[in-house]
């Protein structure tokens, strides 16, 4: 062959490669635009105890897979509570992900915790002027947000809250951290009978939660006998459904269960990933 026709040839073979790349590339468009929502609505990440934005990944890789999201970017609070973003969000990102690291990743001060969420929030609002938001908390990080509702829940600066996502909240305390000793029986709105210091403080929440926010309730239980997920009881999972009930537009609870619906495997679980992403983001 001569060498112009082995040049026509990659030619042609490269042509081809783009065609098939723009082709799967169209249908991935289609795919993603009629199942979820084209909205510029960030959704920030928050992670647990002794974690960082790591923890997070997963859960906003997955969502960038199913065409849900196109702009993923990680913001760090330092201890100071000054926020410096890596990555920016360009105008009309479509359901960008904000990932949100605590250096201060330790603090069971819930009240500095939440001054922490509203600083990463509040920067992110002025820098990218949001005018809503969705939250999303595993296990402390749950605890760091309904704190941050409570403490700053009246401030002009925090967008409205559309949905807010819980993974593994204990909000009633877990084993070993503050879960009532005998365990406790919930009522039909979800209160316990016997309540952690956190929690009663959170009942406040009853009156001033954000009315309109959707939220999901995510827990899981191993089915080994402590109807637990190794760390929080299903029954300290399920009392969020009394902080939020009066207020909230919606209240959703999905129960995990088998070795994936272990406390730290939650949030890199496929599972969870097919739920949250259809909660968040599904037309």
């Amino acid at each position: 062959m001569t060498k112009n026709g082995r040049l026509l040839r990659a030619i042609v073979a490269l042509l081809a490669t783009l065609v098939i790349v723009w082709g799967v590339q169209s249908i991935y468009r289609i795919h993603a635009a009629k199942n979820y929502v084209d909205s510029t609505t960030p959704t920030f990440f928050f992670h647990g105890w002794g974690s960082s934005y790591h923890a997070e990944q997963h859960m906003a890789n997955a969502a960038r897979r199913a065409g849900a999201t196109d702009t993923i970017i990680w913001a760090n609070v330092a201890k100071s509570g000054k926020v410096t973003f890596h990555g920016n969000i360009p105008h009309g990102a479509r359901n960008p992900i904000i990932e949100v690291n605590f250096a201060d990743n330790k603090n069971g001060n819930y009240h500095r915790d939440s001054d922490y969420a509203y600083d990463v929030v509040n920067a992110a609002t002025k820098k990218w002027h949001f005018k809503t938001m969705n939250l999303e908390g595993h296990s402390m990080g749950n605890l760091d947000l309904m704190f941050m509702l409570l403490d700053h829940g009246n401030s002009a600066n925090l967008p409205q809250l559309k949905k807010q996502v819980n993974i593994a909240g204990h909000f009633n305390g877990g084993i070993g951290f503050g879960y009532p000793k005998g365990g406790t029986t919930l009522a039909k709105d979800g209160r316990p009978n016997k309540e952690e210091k956190n929690f009663t403080e959170l009942k406040k929440l009853r009156a001033t939660y954000p009315r309109g926010t959707k939220v999901l309730n995510l827990y899981g239980n191993l089915g080994d006998g402590t109807n637990s997920d190794s760390q929080v009881p299903v029954k300290s999972a399920q009392t969020l459904k009394y902080l939020v009930g009066p207020r909230a537009a919606s209240y959703q609870e999905h129960e995990f269960t088998g070795r994936r619906a272990q406390h730290s495997r939650l949030h890199s679980n496929p599972q969870v990933d097919r739920v949250l992403i259809n909660f968040l983001w599904g037309k």
